[in-house]
């Protein structure tokens, strides 16, 4: 019996244990003083008014804009095979080595900031000092093997690009993180995952090899097995700063065209509902699911899907199948708060899905940060009228933010992904409803490997050794959830006063403190010295040695550490750099 088979029996035979008959009060709310209304309050509260009828459709033209320059680019490259892409290799080792370190500045990307879905700035590429090298070229599927099951990529394919080539041919990868506009280079180099990381990891876990270009220029292929496995495991999270990927390939396995999915409503203290999200991912009578998530409402109230790879036979025959994927279809996280809200008993409610559908299901909404700027983007109206031009790009966003509303954003605004033990789910949940107050909160499993190396993430010391072992671990990797922390918090949607700042860092201490990580896309507040207690330095600084990085390649923490300091830090580092050279250079 099949994964999916074993839980389409067990859903037709179980009522939902995770559904109590009283629900529980709902745990208090932080509570703060009034906070003085501004102009720039007023302008951000009724924003929809401009974006609306401008800004959604000049994002669509200029995705679309985007999208034709990107084919036009692609047709006159031409299909990429093994020798194009060597030679575009040996452009940028070309550029690399051209790099005079007496004059030059430290290599940069010459990708622009605002195509990052980052919200952190990037003035380090903005000075006078840095060298970019430019990736452009590098946006192709190079190869779909399918006797090795692995996909050849450069690093600038994007995964709206990637699953596009792999579907028709029945296979994609094992992970496919949310949006379209997500390269591979972003996704090995930071941070990517999705509700099948319970089974295989980060994205950075489903790859086999990657090529990287180093200080020197030389090209080096790393795997997990050969003479450079220590730059293979150091390059997830290090965010550019050992060297330039130009290619990966990429585990990739038999997809079907539909995903049966199941929607479990929760209720109870965060307490129960971590319980129930620890028993539905990682269950002990029945094989796992492909793919879990959880989206926990309030404090009392979630819902938690798990769902399988089906037939387009098992889903006509068994049915209903929703094609979420059409614009005038309601918000993902709205639909399943239906279901939730028109349970009685808690009865778990089936529906097949389009694959792809499922795999972008948050896309139209960006979760639900969406909400903040069309905040009636879900009434049926107007997703039949305009739901067609959802979402606005982040690219486009970006693009057109001026100063003073990204320091407003950033003040107002919170964007988390922590990770944390998964026996801390719960926790960490109460942690956030008593420091931000925001829902939903988004639970997705991972897999963290245990490497021992020194490597940036690892397992907590002496895990495997607990008897018996905590549920979803085992002897090679201990199970983990991100805790997705994004939105507005409630005390400033109450008119109180909040120091976003403040409670960051009082998160970041916590996460420290329970063998919790942060994801580097965020805007940080710790300093470098805490930097370095939540992540490991060991194997990355040895690597930073090895292949040249140092005086290279920016240091990752001053590219994605502490808000501010960070900037600055960018600013005197790479100023000093230039007055060493140009002294140098007069000497």
């Amino acid at each position: 019996m099949t994964g999916g088979e074993a839980s389409q029996a067990a859903g037709a035979r179980t009522i939902n244990p995770f559904w109590s008959p009283v629900p529980p009060p709902e745990r208090p709310r932080p509570v703060g003083k009034s906070a003085p209304f501004s102009l720039v309050d007023l302008l951000a509260r009724f924003r929809w008014i401009i974006i609306v009828p401008v800004v959604l459709p000049l994002s669509f033209l200029w995705a679309a804009l985007h999208s034709l320059r990107t084919s036009l680019a692609a047709r006159r490259r031409g299909p990429a095979n093994e020798a194009i892409h060597g030679e575009r290799v040996a452009a940028v080792q070309a550029r690399v080595r051209s790099r005079d370190p007496t004059v030059d500045g430290r290599i940069c990307t010459a990708r622009r900031n605002f195509w990052s879905v980052s919200t952190r700035d990037g003035e380090y590429k903005k000075a006078g000092a840095a060298f970019p090298v430019d990736l452009s070229a590098l946006q192709d599927v190079v190869d779909v093997d399918m006797t090795r099951m692995v996909v050849k990529v450069e690093p600038y394919v994007d995964m709206g690009r990637l699953t596009a080539a792999l579907l028709p041919k029945g296979v994609c990868t094992p992970v496919v993180p949310e949006y379209d506009d997500l390269t591979v280079g972003g996704l090995i180099n930071g941070y990517g995952i999705e509700g099948s990381s319970h089974k295989y990891g980060l994205f950075s876990d489903i790859v086999e090899s990657v090529d990287v270009v180093v200080a020197d220029g030389t090209l080096v292929h790393a795997t997990r097995t050969n003479e450079a496995s220590d730059l293979f495991f150091a390059l997830p999270w290090s965010y550019g700063a050992l060297g330039l990927l130009v290619a990966a390939e990429i585990r990739i396995i038999p997809v079907a065209p539909y995903m049966r999915v199941t929607y479990y409503p929760v209720r109870g203290t965060l307490k129960e509902l971590g319980v129930a999200w620890e028993r539905l991912m990682a269950p002990v009578d029945r094989p796992w699911n492909e793919y879990v998530e959880g989206l926990i409402y309030d404090s009392s109230h979630g819902v938690i899907t798990v769902a399988d790879y089906a037939t387009e036979a098992e889903a006509k025959a068994e049915g209903p199948i929703n094609q979420m994927g059409w614009w005038f279809k309601p918000w993902f996280h709205r639909y399943a708060e239906t279901i939730l809200n028109d349970s009685v008993d808690g009865a778990p409610h089936v529906e097949y899905v389009p694959t792809r559908d499922y795999y972008h299901r948050h896309t139209r909404s960006l979760y639900w940060e969406a909400e903040l700027l069309v905040p009636f983007g879900n009434v049926a109206a107007f997703r039949w009228l305009a739901g067609w031009l959802m979402p606005p790009r982040v690219s486009f966003l970006k693009l057109t933010m001026v100063a003073k509303l990204w320091e407003y954003y950033n003040t107002k605004f919170v964007a988390h992904d922590v990770l944390v033990p998964l026996q801390h789910t719960a926790a960490c949940m109460e942690f956030m409803h008593d420091t931000y107050d925001i829902y939903p909160l988004w639970l997705c499993p991972h897999r963290l490997y245990k490497t021992r190396r020194g490597t940036m993430l690892d397992a907590e010391p002496g895990y495997e050794h607990s008897v018996p072992l905590a549920p979803g671990d085992s002897p090679d990797a201990q199970m983990f959830t991100d805790v997705g922390v994004w939105y507005t918090p409630g005390p400033i949607l109450r008119g109180q006063s909040f120091d976003t700042a403040a409670a960051s860092h009082k998160m970041e201490q916590w996460l420290i403190d329970h063998h919790g990580y942060q994801a580097m896309y965020a805007i940080s507040e710790l300093d470098e010295k805490d930097f370095w207690r939540m992540f490991d330095k060991t194997l990355y600084a040895e690597c930073r040695a090895k292949y040249g990085a140092d005086g290279v390649f920016m240091d990752v923490y001053y590219k994605v550490g502490r808000k501010g300091s960070s900037a600055s830090a960018q600013a005197r580092a790479i100023a000093g750099a230039a007055d060493a050279m140009e002294d140098k250079k007069r000497s």
